[in-house]
């Protein structure tokens, strides 16, 4: 068995870009290191560090053009994102520096 690559897989996710943000509606799509473009929508993702509560929890910390951590799981629409971490929270609730997922 391979050994888990963590340069290319910082803190378990993949490492992914947000291409399209439509804040009004809750949704979006990420594009991953690979190319592919993967749909999320509120309230079916987790964002890490945002506060709990609220109809789009961590909507605030994600913009078009952030690169992002991510990870995805299947629904009855196909695969999603289901977490994103920022590279960076205004929360404060990174363990490392600002240039980690």
């Amino acid at each position: 068995m391979e050994e888990f690559d963590a340069e290319r897989f910082p803190g378990n996710f993949y490492p992914g870009m947000i291409m399209r943000l439509e804040r009004s509606r809750g949704r979006g799509v990420v594009r991953s290191h690979s190319g592919k473009e993967i749909p999320f929508e509120f309230p079916f993702v987790t964002v890490v560090g945002a506060g709990i509560g609220g109809r789009m929890p961590g909507i605030e910390l994600l913009s078009e053009g952030a690169s992002v951590g991510f990870d995805v799981g299947w629904t009855s629409k196909g695969l999603r994102v289901t977490v994103i971490r920022p590279r960076t929270s205004s929360a404060g609730s990174q363990e490392s520096g600002p240039d980690s997922y």
